[in-house]
């Protein structure tokens, strides 16, 4: 019953352009200002791509995968301004000028804090890689339009920077936490989506002499990115006390603090007493002084389900949700970030941000939309005894609840302050969550082994 109506709400959320549909509402509560919540975004669409594609809905994904490659910036631009070459809207809307049609696109030149959306590209990615897998057209990706479209993300992510690292440097609020947090570097999140958008173009790309060049740059950086990942990032009770040890100021090859990280920054108590035996996770963010302790969700289990993690690692990161389930997961799966920032952090990090209040909004409240990815990357980590666990806590309140978009509080029990009702994302995560783990075969759409 609960899932029937799901799925009549988002059948009504579908864009139609020119008669055919192209996306879906961000979200349709008409009791609240629409500001950009009447557009569809691309990183929004993810869930919704995906359960359109198992319920045979190809039409819709293929339509949101032509329409925004063709609202990619394909020249490059003389203006500093203007978005960089390659790069994928935030989100559209369709405009009506008389009898005629438009898209109107927003690269961040409208968004709240005017920051670029660099996670929109890795997501365009990663829908095209699923369409593939679920219809066998592996012509649609293999068209000029499109192996064009995949280049110039390519080189647009691997273009000449002032780094040292094989990880994507981006700046705040360029991703899934589009507002200040204090994650502009390096962060996790952006890391786990361009490992696996390097998995999926060289996957996508043709071996030919126009593609030749990008290939061996994707081989280039595969192997250096995930090495980094898994040793830098990770953290865990062994690696805290090598941390708490290091010495600093040191130069050459051979140091072993590389990132010259003082000791003191690191909020050893609090980790040392929350850290559950036999637990890791992948840090949220690495650079020079500075490693952010915090758990983020996606970052983690995008790295599960990409393998930028090893198999290990996968269920150690699995072990630490189940040890710290109320933590992690509590009323509603699952916490964005954890633990929240607070007092002084929260003035200097976020901009005294009233909306990110601790344990609000993107400072540790919980998301649904990560349902689904909790429920895949458990699922391929052997674990659907916490699938199943997290959908059932789900179930209880969503739909009592409209579909909101995110909750508040440390246990994530109350609904969000300012969150929207009927959000897409939290209906098709919901949907999809249920797919995932009634046939399992899915996964493989969106995993690489």
């Amino acid at each position: 019953m609960v899932a029937a109506e799901a799925w009549q709400a988002l059948e009504s959320s579908i864009i139609y352009y020119r008669g055919r549909p192209i996306g879906t509402l961000a979200a349709c509560d008409y009791s609240s200002p629409s500001l950009n919540y009447d557009q569809c975004f691309v990183r929004d669409f993810v869930p919704a791509a995906l359960i359109f594609l198992i319920r045979g809905r190809t039409e819709i994904v293929q339509n949101f995968l032509l329409e925004t490659l063709r609202l990619q910036i394909k020249e490059k631009q003389l203006d500093f301004l203007e978005p960089g070459r390659g790069l994928m809207p935030a989100s559209f809307k369709v405009l009506h000028q008389g009898d005629e049609e438009f898209l109107k696109a927003d690269f961040g030149d409208h968004a709240i804090g005017r920051v670029t959306p660099v996670d929109s590209c890795l997501w365009w990615m990663f829908v095209l890689r699923a369409y593939v897998s679920a219809t066998g057209e592996s012509s649609f990706a293999h068209s000029p339009e499109m192996q064009k479209g995949i280049r110039l993300i390519i080189e647009l992510c691997l273009s000449a920077r002032f780094d040292m690292y094989p990880t994507l440097l981006v700046p705040d609020g360029a991703c899934m936490i589009d507002r200040r947090m204090g994650i502009n570097g390096h962060p996790l999140e952006i890391q786990a989506l361009f490992h696996t958008t390097l998995r999926c173009a060289k996957e996508l790309l043709l071996d030919n002499q126009e593609n030749i060049k990008i290939i061996q740059a994707i081989n280039n950086r595969i192997p250096p990115l995930t090495s980094h990942i898994r040793h830098n990032y990770w953290l865990d009770p062994e690696k805290l006390n090598v941390i708490y040890r290091y010495g600093s100021e040191e130069y050459g090859e051979d140091a072993l603090n590389q990132f010259n990280i003082y000791s003191e920054s690191i909020p050893y108590a609090e980790l040392s007493e929350w850290f559950p035996e036999e637990g890791g996770y992948l840090a949220g963010n690495l650079g020079p002084s500075h490693l952010d302790c915090r758990f983020f969700a996606l970052g983690n289990m995008m790295a599960i389900l990409s393998s930028l993690v090893m198999r290990q690692q996968g269920q150690i990161i699995m072990h630490t949700i189940e040890q710290k389930w109320t933590d992690l997961i509590g009323w509603m799966p699952m916490k964005i970030c954890f633990p929240a920032l607070k007092n002084r952090d929260w003035e200097i990090l976020t901009g005294c941000d009233p909306k990110n209040r601790p344990w609000s909004y993107h400072n540790g409240g919980n998301w649904p939309v990560l349902l689904c990815f909790f429920v895949a990357a458990a699922v391929k980590m052997d674990r659907s005894d916490l699938a199943r666990q997290a959908i059932a806590i789900a179930a209880k309140r969503l739909h009592k609840d409209e579909w909101a978009e995110y909750y508040d509080g440390k246990n994530g029990r109350l609904v969000g302050k300012e969150a929207r009702k009927f959000q897409n994302w939290t209906i098709s995560s919901f949907l999809l969550a249920q797919e995932l783990i009634d046939q399992p075969k899915y996964i493989d759409w969106i995993s690489h082994d």
